[in-house]
């Protein structure tokens, strides 16, 4: 199937950027699900539309510039696992509800030593949960015996989190196993990082846009704040900041594989930007940049928790680091 990215952004315009910044859930979800963007990047031989990631990122950057909650990432981390388990013989029968809407989530944060996994999304109304360990990947049922879950309390209330552990038993159908599994994992981690590069992006554009219309309506000493050329220095920076870093995305897109590495520093990159842009927005906007009425704060608040995700910008730009020198020495 050939979808142009313009196609895709104008769909997504017409679904999301016409109503309010983040809106219902449950509608959000089901609409998500019909427009068949959780099927996009799945192989056409599989049922679904195999357009790749410059389709995903698409949807990405339209889910965060209209702040939409739900577990779209942790869903498409699932479908991207469930489209890679060849042998497994529940696959199609999974695979059709996951790309349906049926919601199978995953973390967004990464196994810790003790086996928790943190920051899943939705996981309360889940019925499977991707778990991912050393040499082995599976697919949980939320029922199963012994795990738990338990509510996460967040800044970002555009996203519902919890923290899982999983049971003593072991349960859930195995995905893929050893150096197939090691290899999905770091493929679904580099999808992490490219779709909360994406996310980040579409919020970065958006309170850029809601900025510069305050300051083309607000005025001080009888003329609108954006005929100050102080202020026109400052939105003309988060310009250039936000241009570079979305030539930067697409250019990632349209590549056939992104290394982890490469993933985490486009992610670290574009995560800075959005935090930035969003801490610019709240002193341009004045006193109401602060108030809870404006929806100033829901873009911070939506910046610093994909800042955290996935792995904070120290440690990306450390790991880019460290390749950049490897490659060098080679």
């Amino acid at each position: 199937m050939n979808v142009s990215r313009a196609e895709l952004q104008d769909a997504a315009e017409k679904a999301f950027g016409q109503g309010d910044l983040a809106p219902d859930a449950e509608k959000s979800w089901n609409l998500i699900a019909e427009m068949g963007w959780l099927m996009m990047a799945v192989p056409e031989d599989l049922g679904g539309l195999g357009l790749g990631a410059d389709a995903t990122g698409v949807i990405h950057t339209a889910l965060g510039r209209a702040l939409v909650p739900g577990p779209a990432m942790a869903q498409m981390l699932v479908i991207e696992a469930l489209s890679a388990a060849d042998g497994l013989t529940a696959r199609d029968d999974l695979l059709t509800r996951a790309m349906g809407g049926e919601v199978m989530t995953a973390s967004l944060a990464g196994v810790s030593t003790t086996g928790l996994h943190a920051c899943v999304p939705d996981a309360d109304r889940a019925s499977q949960v991707l778990v991912v360990e050393d040499a082995r990947i599976l697919l949980v049922p939320t029922d199963s015996a012994g795990i738990t879950i338990l509510a996460r309390d967040t800044w970002d209330k555009t996203r519902r989190l919890f923290d899982i552990t999983p049971g003593e038993s072991g349960g859930g159908l195995v995905l893929a196993e050893g150096d197939a599994a090691d290899a999905l994992a770091r493929r679904l981690k580099a999808q992490l990082l490219f779709a909360l590069a994406g996310d980040s992006l579409g919020g970065a554009e958006a309170v850029l846009a809601m900025t510069i219309e305050y300051l083309g309506t607000r005025r001080q000493f009888d003329r609108p704040l954006a005929m100050f050329q102080a202020l026109k220095h400052r939105v003309a920076d988060m310009k250039t900041w936000l241009s570079a870093a979305e030539a930067l995305f697409w250019a990632n897109a349209a590549e056939a594989s992104v290394s982890v590495v490469q993933a985490g520093a486009l992610k670290a990159h574009a995560t800075t930007v959005y935090r930035t842009i969003a801490e610019e927005a709240i002193q341009l906007h004045g006193g109401i940049g602060l108030t809870m009425e404006h929806p100033c704060h829901l873009f911070l608040k939506r910046a610093m928790l994909n800042c955290a995700l996935g792995g904070d910008a120290d440690h990306w730009e450390e790991q880019a680091g460290r390749r950049a020198l490897e490659i060098g020495a080679a």
